[in-house]
């Protein structure tokens, strides 16, 4: 029976040889650990994961079909393949019999939702390793100057330690993406604020990078009016040193934590 037909609209891209991965299963050190896979394909990773000596594996695939697939051709006790999306994944019943490794192929549309899922679970998911575009990779790694740092920059460097663990041609996959692959590996980590307070600095963050190669202050602007705004960089810039025409392209996490309790305490009356 013939393989199911890859489809663009969800990014399927499959490395074509098992051995590229060792970076990725390198970083993960699956032996005797259960995994949770995204996108398995048609296995590759999957036969990787379980040769290393993964105590179980179970792998969420969007497509029926290849789900199907990888069932039939990873014939191990050890896998379990859910039918789903893995953006519908619970982590914390994942990991209810104790921490899980993440691992997978991650499509560029979904690469961020996914993480911004799976990042805030640090004591039931403490590494995780994945292939996205290299471009994608660039940014989950990237620092304060660097030109593909942004907001998913900031959201991963508050949760995780990110190194980016190597790099995969495009010729390496069926059918050859536009752009090469990228191996980043994630240990995650306690949060610089309490997680109820996270979603309020994320948010910060992504009124700050809005309008790229803009000053922080008409960043700010749109959503705390130009007369606020000014104030609040005004006061960043006495704290920290900082010319008042700052972009937030220049801010670390640490600066722009103190950015997020300025504008916090700038409500107060």
């Amino acid at each position: 029976m013939p393989a199911p037909v890859l489809k663009k609209r969800l990014g399927q891209h499959h490395l074509l040889e098992g051995g590229l991965l060792r970076p990725l299963v390198e970083f993960l050190r699956p032996a005797g650990e259960r995994v949770v896979e995204i996108g398995p394909g048609g296995g590759v990773l999957t036969r990787e994961l379980l040769a290393a000596g993964a105590e179980r594996v179970v792998a969420w695939e969007v497509d029926p079909g290849w789900a199907v697939e990888v069932r039939a051709a990873v014939e191990d006790p050890r896998l379990a393949v859910v039918a789903g999306d893995a953006l519908e994944i619970d982590w914390g019943a994942m990991a209810r019999r104790g921490p899980v490794v993440a691992a997978g192929n991650l499509p560029y549309n979904v690469a961020t939702p996914i993480l911004e899922r799976l990042l805030p679970h640090r004591r039931k998911v403490p590494r995780a390793g994945f292939l996205v575009q290299w471009e994608v990779g660039e940014r989950l790694v990237a620092g304060p100057g660097d030109a593909a740092y942004g907001s998913l920059s900031v959201l991963v460097a508050a949760y995780a330690e990110a190194r980016l663990l190597g790099r995969v041609k495009r010729g390496s996959f069926r059918p050859p993406p536009k752009v090469d692959g990228a191996f980043v590996g994630l240990t995650l980590r306690e949060p610089p604020l309490p997680e109820g307070e996270m979603p309020g600095f994320l948010a910060t963050v992504r009124l700050a990078f809005a309008r790229r190669r803009k000053t922080l202050r008409n960043s700010l602007a749109s959503g705390l009016g130009r007369a606020r705004a000014g104030e609040v960089v005004a006061e960043l810039a006495r704290e920290l040193g900082r010319d008042p025409r700052v972009r937030a392209e220049e801010l670390g996490l640490a600066e722009l934590l103190a950015l997020h309790g300025l504008i916090r305490r700038s409500k107060i009356p």
